[in-house]
């Protein structure tokens, strides 16, 4: 009996004695948290944070909420939050306080300002879809390489009307395999004398995703029989695994 009182006292003396050494930490670590607070409200001491309001918990958690006028300040503030030393993690329950937009006005808009950024040599490489729901937009479909993924995302998250972003855009593995893959393709549909018309306009051209051996297209051709000559071409590239055609046919519904 007086062995197990023993015991139990040796127990309780232990315990008593770990705490007492984790009680500076614990302090410390209270104390930090209104210095990490105070760093936060510092880095958004902006007039775009100004309805901003920012707490900090003893894990140094952030959460951020309030409004903004753009989505972009919202990804801005969760970016610059997530930089500052002693923030384990963000959460963002910012909300977006701009003009609504009606989702088809929306999309329609956002498309086009894509389609515009994606202009130029390499970008015919580029099949990115987008769809809007309650101001929501998401992305996604297949990028080249990460700097025309983030050129998109930028596009969309600076247009007013947007409430969030969702980034489901797949970029294509490196490869110099696929790379060359991808312009034998473009010369074989290109190359073709009833397709070549697609080159003519920058931001309407069948757009060619290659991952591993394996093709999409993507676009809007004027005619079944330019989609099914497409489908050919591609094909017939050595190298090619297999070809999964995309292409809308202008008038046709589309598909999803």
């Amino acid at each position: 009996m007086t062995r197990n009182m023993n015991h139990r006292n040796s127990l309780f003396a232990a315990a008593l004695f770990g705490t007492t050494l984790l009680l500076p930490q614990l302090a410390k670590a209270a104390a930090d948290q209104p210095d990490v607070a105070s760093a936060v409200h510092a880095k958004l001491n902006k007039s775009q944070y100004k309805d901003v309001q920012v707490s900090v918990d003893a894990n140094g958690v952030a959460t951020l909420s309030g409004t903004v006028a753009d989505y972009e300040y919202k990804a801005d503030a969760d970016k610059t939050v997530h930089k500052i030393k002693g923030v384990s993690a963000v959460r963002n329950d910012i909300q977006v306080a701009g003009p609504s937009v009606p989702d088809s006005e929306l999309q329609k808009k956002l498309l086009e300002k894509v389609s515009d950024s994606a202009i130029g040599y390499g970008n015919m490489f580029d099949a990115i879809t987008l769809d809007v729901h309650d101001g929501v937009v998401t992305l996604g479909g297949h990028s080249h390489d990460y700097p025309n993924r983030d050129t998109a995302l930028a596009v969309v998250s600076t247009t007013a009307g947007v409430k969030d972003v969702v980034d489901n855009i797949e970029v294509d593995p490196v490869s110099p395999m696929d790379d060359g893959i991808r312009l034998a393709v473009a010369r074989a549909v290109y190359g073709y004398a009833s397709l070549n018309r697609y080159a003519i306009d920058p931001a309407k051209p069948i757009r060619i995703s290659v991952q591993n051996g394996h093709v999409e297209l993507y676009g809007v051709v004027d005619s079944q029989a330019d989609k099914d000559t497409a489908n050919i071409r591609a094909n017939s590239v050595p190298g090619v695994f297999s070809v999964e055609n995309h292409l809308q046919v202008a008038g046709q519904p589309s598909e999803k």
